[in-house]
């Protein structure tokens, strides 16, 4: 794409953009990024020109344009923030800043960084939402052109898109880049399910066609019958990845869709929605239970409409949706559709409702200190399966799908969930866990007596991150004592589960160390944390690892470089001076052929068979009697054994999976020797098995053809 076409396009939409600025943008961008080419071949320019379009399309400003052709000449080229701010001014130097990476810090994992660069973008955003306006599009525009990226690039960004952008979408309303992020990272993270839906609805089209033109003109004459003559009439297909959530998530069957193919109709007022309503329902028969009103009650991203499901005089079932064409702009274009910036839109108190959210969660990464917590709460709170619940008195609360009373009873207020005993639901008593469904009128029991606090199992049960900050924010101050002691013994018991034993002369300074990197005022301070629930051990532990190794440094174990005689294998080892002795495989690290190994000789255990960088094999070389009971070992190349490993398999959940796994580990002839499953709440399932291999090459063999198995997200090989 060049410059004309955006160039075009600005000309035409009949705004009043200063196109004079947006050119010398463009040309800046262009003479610094000259020379990059994307992974396609194209030349890098084209990629900034393509966002700048979209944003356009969305109606955005001068400022937004700019910064949409700029948004990468800081993190890929030469150009410093300084630059852009002294030639474009600081409301694009600020978008530019925004959208930004921080690709100049250390981070200790992948996840840290996202949720740094995360936490940083939420920031931007609260202050000005075209931030994640721009992010949002540069994020289409890659998803769009990612058939030239390496396979597990694909998986990682689209998996990403999935968890994080495509909610975000969805929580600013924007439903159209909602839906095409998802039907796009669908189609790497599982491409034959896409295939599958995108040929099914390709067919239903072919037979459906007819069916579609019929009913619209059938609801045309009857609107017309009844004076509405104005509407607007239209079809729309349901999105690849919503049919995938139903069939592969909900396991339903394509029958049990009722929703594939949706009639819309678009009329001035709302009264005009409520009587087409009743003109619908009076030429189809309604399915029960399949109405829901988003105009009295909108969604959290403030979606309105009338949703019903009737019945066809074919029997045939399909969906229809009623609103005003202001409600359709707002459910296409979402927060962009109530700009206030420079188009001089008003609606200040609607902006700031809509950005809530997006303070809550920094409040709570604020509350917690680590910015993983935002990536959790992206995670589990912004999903776009909602349900509508009721207070005693017809307030309504809405809550994501999954969430328990619990939930609701924090999402009131943090003093009613502080007092919780227990929950009625349309008056009759449930369980602390029980999951709220949509219409349910619910009662939370409360008491006055100033002892009782919310329990620690609650940070278990309770699903948003609004309830779990509320409960840890009260131990935390209710606690303190009992924080400390809880905290220091799961720390003390992690680092023995971890075999890390730091000597008491050392004790002090490490655990300081640990305070400053962790920014916490002393070590108390770090135990209450802990205690509480505000910093699991899992979170540090990979710290302390490296603290730990840093803090020993011990010699890696030295043999001189010779060829151990060819004395005997033992179980497709051979041991220097050895010819028969019992061998056993540590499983501490798990070593395959074609790992460098090295053999300890047990106290009456034979020799125990250790990867050259186990920690184990670390510890052993602190003192002189364990690097006495070294020994030299190599694999015995004619050797043809069978050695155990583990892996974990990250998945969505869909029926037949295990089924489908077990079946190609059979084919591969690969022995399995333990298999355990785990589903979470949001559908996805963890699959460790334990399996034989014979050398390390033939278990990464096992790992990539595993992943091509539908619905796997990632594998994990276990040290």
């Amino acid at each position: 794409m060049t410059y004309e076409v955006l160039k075009t396009a600005i000309e035409k939409s009949g705004r009043p953009y200063d196109l004079a600025r947006i050119t010398r943008a463009y040309k800046f961008a262009e003479e610094r990024h000259d020379g990059q080419f994307r992974r396609s071949g194209e030349p890098y320019i084209e990629h900034p020109i393509h966002v700048a379009l979209m944003l356009l399309e969305l109606g955005l400003d001068d400022d937004c344009i700019c910064a949409a052709l700029l948004h990468d000449v800081v993190e890929d080229t030469e150009t410093s923030l300084d630059e852009v701010r002294s030639q474009f001014g600081s409301e694009v130097s600020e978008l530019v800043d925004g959208v930004t990476k921080l690709g100049k810090i250390h981070f200790s994992s992948l996840e840290e960084e996202q949720a740094e660069n995360l936490r940083k973008m939420l920031l931007a955003m609260s202050k000005d939402i075209r931030v994640m306006l721009i992010k949002l599009c540069d994020r289409m525009h890659n998803m769009r052109t990612m058939d030239s990226m390496p396979p597990q690039r694909q998986r990682d960004k689209s998996l990403e898109t999935m968890e994080v952008y495509a909610p975000i979408a969805h929580r600013l309303g924007m439903e159209a880049i909602r839906e095409e992020l998802e039907d796009l990272a669908l189609k790497y993270l599982d491409p034959d399910a896409y295939n599958e839906i995108s040929r099914l609805l390709v067919d239903m089209e072919k037979k459906n066609g007819d069916f579609i033109q019929t009913v619209t003109a059938e609801i045309r004459e009857k609107l017309e019958q009844n004076g509405i003559e104005k509407a607007e009439i239209q079809s729309r297909v349901k999105s690849i990845y919503g049919i995938y959530r139903k069939i592969y998530m909900q396991d339903r069957s394509i029958e049990e869709i009722y929703d594939i193919y949706a009639i819309r109709i678009l009329v001035d007022t709302i009264a005009e929605c409520y009587n087409v309503l009743g003109a619908v329902h009076d030429l189809y028969h309604p399915i029960p239970k399949r109405f829901k009103d988003y105009i009295s009650t909108p969604k959290s991203n403030m979606y309105q409409s009338l949703h019903t499901t009737v019945i066809a005089k074919n029997a045939t079932p399909f969906e229809i949706q009623i609103r005003t064409f202001e409600m359709h702009h707002a459910a296409e274009y979402g927060i962009a559709a109530h700009w206030k910036y420079k188009a001089g839109l008003s609606g200040k108190d609607s902006m700031d409702e809509r950005l809530e959210w997006v303070r809550q969660l920094l409040e709570s990464q604020k509350e917690s200190g680590d910015a993983l917590d935002i990536l959790s709460s992206i995670k589990s709170d912004l999903v776009p399966e909602e349900v509508f619940v009721f207070t005693p008195k017809g307030d309504v609360i809405d809550l994501p799908a999954g969430a328990t009373v619990i939930d609701f009873a924090y999402a009131i207020h943090s003093a009613v969930g502080n007092r919780m005993v227990g929950a009625k639901v349309n008056g009759r008593i449930v369980p602390i866990n029980y999951q709220v469904n949509s219409s349910e009128v619910i009662e939370v029991l409360t008491t006055n007596s100033k002892d009782k606090g919310p329990s620690r199992d609650w940070l278990n049960i309770a699903q948003t991150s609004e309830a779990k900050n509320k409960i840890r924010s009260w131990f935390k101050k209710e606690r303190k004592e009992e924080n400390i002691a809880e905290g220091k013994q799961q720390f003390e018991r992690e680092l023995r589960r971890e075999q890390i034993q730091i000597p008491p002369d050392q004790m002090e300074s490490f655990m300081n160390e640990l305070v400053r990197r962790q920014k916490v005022n002393n070590i108390d301070e770090l135990y209450a944390e802990i205690g509480y629930g505000g910093l699991p051990m899992s979170r540090i532990m990979p710290k302390i690892r490296e603290m730990y190794d840093k803090l020993k440094k011990p010699a890696a174990p030295v043999f001189q470089e010779v060829k151990i005689s060819r004395a005997k294998a033992v179980d497709g080892v051979i041991i220097e001076g050895l010819d028969s002795c019992l061998v056993k495989f540590s499983r501490c690290c798990n070593p395959l052929p074609g790992d460098e190994i090295v053999g300890f000789v047990t106290r009456g255990h034979g020799v125990s068979i250790h990867r050259k960088d186990c920690r184990n094999v670390a510890i052993a070389m602190e003192s002189e009697e364990g690097r006495a009971r070294l020994v030299r070992t190599e694999w015995d190349d004619s050797a043809n054994e069978q050695f155990r490993s583990t892996i974990i398999i990250h998945c969505l959940d869909r029926t037949g999976l295990l089924a489908d796994i077990s079946g190609k580990l059979s084919s591969m002839h690969i022995p399995i020797y333990a298999l355990n499953t785990d589903v979470s709440t949001d559908k996805r399932t963890t699959i460790t098995t334990t399996i034989g291999v014979s050398r390390r090459e033939h278990l990464d063999s096992v790992v990539e053809k595993l992943k091509k198995v539908k619905s796997v997200l990632d594998i994990q090989k276990v040290n």
